[in-house]
This record gives structure tokens, sequence and C-alpha cells, in this order.
């Protein structure tokens, strides 16, 4: 089976009815003619307002139906509310301590387990070539699991979109959206 990955493109903020910025709605335009040459068993987005704009362009050009599912949510790090905490170290350490987890968050294991339950739903069904839409974390847990070496400061590199296919038999990543 073979993924195409998608993060979200550029948002208004992390909440989960955040929209688009207008930045984001123009390249979520681009990105539907680009996934437009691809050909998928199913698409399925992240339930996120974000998310769901961001692929929003691909169905309606594509005629397409988006299904949405839980598992492609972000990962909550924390409900952690004092603004003195700083997000980014305790992030980076759950990328290297993966049973690490904060109040009200979710574990780099947990996520991962989260993700992986969706991919061997897709493998069960049979399906060959799919599309999920998801948020920066998720996505590179998702890579982190048949790459191993991605980790937070690849992460960090990522944009708003960006786009991977995994290989899921081959435990191939490629970044196709090299822009």
């Amino acid at each position: 089976m073979k993924i195409i990955a998608v993060r979200h493109c550029k948002a208004t903020g992390q909440e989960i009815e955040a929209p688009l910025t207008e930045e984001g709605l123009q390249q979520a335009k681009e990105l539907a003619r680009f996934l437009k040459g691809y050909q998928f068993d199913c698409v399925i987005s992240s339930p996120f307002k974000r998310a769901a704009d961001t692929i929003k362009p691909y169905a309606e050009l594509t005629h397409t139906k988006i299904k949405t599912d839980d598992r492609l949510s972000e990962r909550i790090l924390s409900t952690q509310t004092d603004p003195d905490w700083d997000w980014r170290s305790h992030l980076k350490r759950t990328y290297n301590e993966e049973h690490l987890k904060f109040p009200g968050g979710e574990s780099t294991f947990e996520a991962k387990q989260r993700i992986q339950s969706l991919i061997h739903e897709l493998k069960d069904a049979g399906h060959n070539s799919v599309l999920l839409v998801t948020h920066g974390n998720l996505m590179s847990l998702l890579i982190n699991l048949y790459e191993p070496s991605f980790g937070f400061k690849e992460w960090e590199l990522l944009n708003n979109p960006d786009v991977f296919m995994i290989d899921v038999q081959n435990n191939d990543v490629t970044n196709l959206w090299v822009k």
C-alpha cells in the first residue's frame, strides 16, 4: 500500500476550528492541482477545520468524497496553559522518550498506535493507494514508523503544506512537495 500523507496548509492557529489563512486557501488550490495527477482508493482527512479546508478544493476538482477520521487529528501534547511552559522543548523530548506523557496529553507511543490502527485497517480493507490529510506532529510520527530517523529536527523542517509518499511495504518515504 502507498500512502500520500498531506500536512494541512497555512492556518490561523492550532484550535480545532482554526481556518486556513488567505495564503493557505491559495495553497489548497495549488495542492488540489498537484494531487489531481494521483489515483486514490480513498481520501481521509482529520476532522479539524484546517485539514478539511486543505483537501476541499481537491474534492471539488475531482468530485471525490472525503471521509474524516479522528485518528488523523493532531496530537495533544498537553492541556498545560501556563504561558511559561516551553512546549517545544517538551515536544522534542517526546521524540526520544516515546512513553513520556504530559498532563492531559498523548504520548508519542499512543499517537503512533492511533495512526497505526488506521493504517492496518486500510491495509486489511485491501486499499492500494490512500490519501491522508493530517497535521505536522502526527504526520512526523507516521513517517517515523517507516523512517525511524525522522524526528524532531525533521518535524521542524516540515512546511505547510507538505506532501510525503510512504510505501508501506518497502518502508520507503519520499517528500513529494519540494518547493
